[in-house]
């Protein structure tokens, strides 16, 4: 028995254990076991029990953003020179390069996401904004202001502002942290160049304007989808889940089909314009535990969670975008996801987040210092966070 730890979803990743104990003769069988629901949660989970040296855990859904911290723990098996050729073929290089630490492969890509900029059609319309070419920040404010409509973002004080934050910087050109090899005397850079005042600007203008939903500061995924749906609706940024949430919804009649309908998809906005965008990376890698006590059968089942049918079935299943690059030009998930060559795109040129063992704590310094959005200060919220970040790291300050 392989115990299987994944984050909730919608029983997509029982099916797939399903398919994969099946497909095993009789190898082992696979038990899928829930998380809590955010990253935050599912990593405090995993690394109280792995700490412990708990031996029930096989394999492990993991953030991206997490992988070089339970490497260096040494709470993964690495995958051997045989097993990671496998593992990486056809995968996006992406995915690839966050489930890698130290040039090793210690996880494997499994899940691939990035946040697209959704717009009502007739909104944008309305607005004059033509989403079809580079939209700044700036232009998506000012389109909501004048049909008074909402600029939804998930900018809770969690992980979705460290997203947020990562996107603008990244499009600025600029970095959260630099020279993430030399750990704890990494280099916090966020005032460097201008790209961390650049995004408090932004988060400020969107946060003190009538484009700010009500519920911004406190907002997640799914409430940016409820104030899109709804009258207050015009621009919402969120993950490639959105469109196939909405379709179920109107499946189960809890969404209009002119809701659906109205749905339009476009690159990540560019922070500056005339400078490419970022789009945020996200998604899931898996990982096999070091203590678990069938590592050579939970590394096979890794390898047939990612061949190009199981992906592109668990994608179909679960609407949450795949790490196997041939999936998004397979038929079906062109007719399932139609901005699939969009999405495919953004995850090639994305701008992922602080690759460090020590993420949790550059996370959570950013929170602390760019939220709430309305109340960011331009002209210190980088510098503070460069200090907070160096601090933390050398256990000067606590947070």
């Amino acid at each position: 028995m392989l115990n299987w730890y994944v984050p909730p979803d919608n029983g997509a990743y029982q099916k797939l254990a399903d398919r994969c104990s099946r497909a095993s003769g009789g190898a082992y069988r696979v038990k899928v076991s829930v998380l809590p629901t955010d990253a935050s949660g599912q990593r405090e989970q995993l690394v109280r029990r792995l700490a412990a040296k708990d031996s029930s855990i096989d394999v492990m859904a993991l953030d991206p953003v997490f992988v070089p911290e339970f490497a260096e723990a040494k709470f993964l098996r690495p995958f051997t020179a045989a097993e990671t050729g496998p593992l990486v073929d056809g995968m996006l290089r992406s995915a690839v390069e966050s489930s890698t630490w130290r040039n090793r492969l210690v996880a494997a890509p499994f899940r691939a996401n990035t946040q697209l900029l959704w717009y009502r059609k007739s909104i944008a319309a309305k607005a004059g904004l033509d989403p079809t070419r580079p939209v700044t920040w700036d232009q998506l404010i000012d389109a909501a202001e004048q049909t008074h409509r909402t600029v939804a973002v998930p900018a809770k004080r969690y992980e979705g502002i460290t997203v947020w934050v990562n996107g603008l910087v990244a499009g600025a050109g600029g970095a959260i942290v630099e020279d993430v090899e030399k750990g704890i005397d990494l280099k916090a850079t966020l005032t460097r160049g201008g790209a961390g005042k650049r995004a408090a600007e932004v988060m400020r203008r969107l946060g003190r304007s009538s484009a700010a939903p009500p519920n911004l500061a406190t907002s997640i995924e799914d409430d940016t989808r409820v104030t899109f749906q709804s009258d207050l609706g015009g621009f919402m940024i969120n993950w490639t889940y959105a469109h196939g949430a909405a379709a179920e919804a109107v499946g189960k009649g809890q969404l209009s089909q002119a809701i659906l309908d109205d749905y339009g998809w476009a690159r990540y906005p560019q922070t500056d314009a005339g400078t490419v965008s970022k789009p945020p990376f996200g998604g899931i890698s898996l990982g096999v535990s070091a203590y678990g006590k069938h590592t050579a059968q939970a590394a096979r089942a890794v390898q047939c969670a990612g061949t190009l049918e199981n992906q592109i079935t668990y994608l179909l299943e679960s609407k949450e975008t795949t790490a196997k690059a041939a999936a998004y030009d397979d038929p079906r998930v062109r007719e399932a996801l139609p901005m699939a060559e969009l999405i495919k795109q953004s995850l090639d040129e994305a701008g992922p987040r602080p690759r460090t063992p020590y993420y949790n704590d550059v996370s959570a310094s950013v929170q602390r210092k760019y939220h709430p959005p309305a109340d960011v200060d331009p002209n210190t919220a980088p510098r503070d966070t460069d200090t907070l970040i160096t601090g933390v790291l050398h256990d000067e300050v606590l947070l």
